[in-house]
């Protein structure tokens, strides 16, 4: 193992893109693909020894595990696996795995709201029109509502202001995430990092609250990221991004007061 694949120096041609190492490759691609299908049908076999249908089955079953006895290594004859190989008590047959639910909390999310408000919208192409008030832990907004387009209409999306949503208040990460086409949002407030991340044709304005003494162009409203890998939309922001504005953007249309260090690092389309 060279340990070095991140380097783009691969000394036998495989993980680079360097041509004069790819030559140092005698096989084929197709060659690699087969290594990989042979490992998987070798472990299926393994699993089928052992009574396994799946990897999730065998999550925690350490006791189908045992120390290999027939090397004979001062190093090796040192080592204490009891606590890698002990199986908890548990019912006959009982996997480890997924034992628990997890609740990320997904039910009481914005998005849900912004759902039901777009049911026209999302049916009929009918334009709509809201207000919500939106807190720090809000996050993502916007993403699940884009989901819920890109399903029905595909890459297409929506017509331009279809669904006009205002937002009032301080938005957590990612306002505005992967939003597609169709999307019209605005923001009076502030927002914290990823705005626009992954933008995919919506329009976003932020601005600061009418009751807010701030100078928009000397003070930051947006935080670090923003328009992060975005394809196409629009970002207008009445007010100073943080850093790494418009990183990797390939596509997107946006318009800012100021950035910290490293703005539009690595664009490679669009317009800032």
């Amino acid at each position: 193992m060279m340990r070095k694949c991140h380097l783009n120096t691969c000394p036998v041609g495989v993980a680079t893109q360097d041509p004069e190492l790819r030559k140092l490759f005698s096989g084929k691609p197709e060659d690699i693909i087969n290594l990989f299908r042979f490992l998987a049908e070798e472990m299926r076999e393994i699993m089928a020894e052992l009574g396994f249908r799946s990897i999730n089955e065998m999550v925690g079953r350490a006791q189908f595990l045992k120390k290999r006895e027939d090397i004979n290594h001062w190093k090796a004859s040192k080592v204490d696996f009891s606590s890698i190989l002990y199986v908890p008590r548990n019912e006959i047959g009982q996997t480890l795995y997924n034992t628990e639910e997890q609740d990320h909390g997904l039910s009481m999310i914005l998005d849900w709201g912004l759902i039901k408000q777009a049911k026209e919208a999302l049916e009929n192409k009918t334009p709509v029109f809201g207000t919500f008030k939106v807190k720090n832990t809000d996050r993502t907004i916007g993403t699940m509502l884009s989901n819920e387009i890109s399903k029905r209409y595909g890459s297409e999306g929506l017509p331009d202001n279809t669904i006009n949503f205002k937002f009032e208040g301080s938005a957590g990460q990612s306002f505005g995430a992967f939003n597609t086409k169709g999307i019209s949002f605005e923001l009076e407030g502030e927002a914290n990092d990823y705005v626009a991340k992954g933008l995919s044709g919506a329009q976003i304005a932020i601005y600061p609250s009418k009751d807010s003494k701030l100078v928009p162009h000397e003070n930051i409203i947006i935080g670090n990221v923003a328009l992060y890998g975005a394809t196409s939309g629009h970002l207008f922001v009445n007010g100073m991004a943080g850093e790494r504005f418009a990183v990797r953007n390939s596509g997107a249309t946006a318009v800012v007061e100021g950035v910290g260090d490293h703005g539009c690092e690595y664009m490679t389309g669009g317009r800032a």
